[in-house]
């Protein structure tokens, strides 16, 4: 059953761009409350007059802000019925590269933060007796392509823990999903991007340039963020069990494939599609 209410609240992370932001207008336009959360809210002007929208400043790397955030959407709402992890970035680029610092920074934002909020919500939700996390995953979280390799191992932890702690909230009825895009127009291929290249060799220059050129046209051929915001919708309020939700070509047929195709043949679709 669908259900949608101004009495419901929802609380997302990562919405001052791209994803996370058409999310706050889908369950705005829907009537819900909603706990935009992002680092500096002073820079937004405009998502705070949308209907039943506020602003809090949190970041996911930060375990006072997290609290500190959501004790105030508590105080103001008096209740958390979904929430939606979205905040994450992308690090592309050779791995030889690759500092202690990077890897840190792309693992505690995109796995560690979002373990924190899922943490700092469980209690809350185990006490009202249910809710609903979703979190935003990539179909980069059950297959992999060149140059992505510590993303890759963001979002395939984002999944593994996802479905493991699907079991243990299963009996407080708190519904874990996984929102699993493919190339969508946002920052992940802009401004947001960020890559690493090795300096003092030119070893890597012809594979980074082949790949890169792929990834990048299938960025620019991406998805709107709203059709994401549209399943994340749905999951908020489909009231199924349901776990994974591919969205946005060619997610949905990639992740039927890997499943179908054996490792020496799915590496050579990949292999072909960056003319390896």
């Amino acid at each position: 059953m669908s259900i949608a209410s101004s009495s419901r609240t929802v609380a997302i992370t990562g919405t001052s761009s791209g994803i996370g932001r058409a999310a706050v207008k889908a369950f705005s336009d829907n009537g819900w409350r909603v706990a935009a959360t992002l680092r500096n809210p002073a820079r937004e002007t405009d998502m705070q007059n949308w209907p039943g929208v506020s602003l809090y400043p949190l970041d996911v790397t930060d375990t006072t802000s997290i609290d500190t955030a959501l004790q105030a959407i508590l105080a103001d709402f008096g209740q958390v019925n979904v929430l939606v992890n979205n905040a994450g970035y992308g690090v592309d680029g050779v791995f030889e590269a690759m500092t202690d610092e990077i890897i840190e920074r792309q693992f505690n934002t995109n796995v560690f933060g979002l373990m924190r909020m899922t943490r700092a919500l469980i209690p809350h939700m185990r006490q009202r007796g249910g809710g609903t996390i979703i979190q935003i995953a990539s179909m980069g979280g059950q297959l992999a392509f060149p140059l992505f390799s510590i993303y890759h191992g963001t979002k395939w932890a984002v999944e593994g823990f996802t479905e493991s702690l699907q079991y243990e909230l299963n009996p407080f009825n708190i519904r874990l999903k996984l929102i699993e895009p493919g190339a969508i127009k946002t920052e992940f291929y802009g401004a947001g991007r960020e890559m690493v290249k090795p300096m003092g060799t030119a070893a890597y220059d012809a594979f980074v340039a082949k790949c890169d050129k792929v990834n990048q046209e299938s960025g620019a051929q991406g998805e709107s963020a709203e059709l994401v915001a549209a399943a994340i919708y749905k999951a908020a309020t489909d009231g199924s069990r349901k776990l994974r939700y591919p969205v946005g070509a060619p997610a949905p047929l990639l992740l039927r494939l890997r499943k179908l195709l054996p490792d020496s043949l799915w590496f050579g679709v990949v292999k072909s599609s960056y003319k390896l």
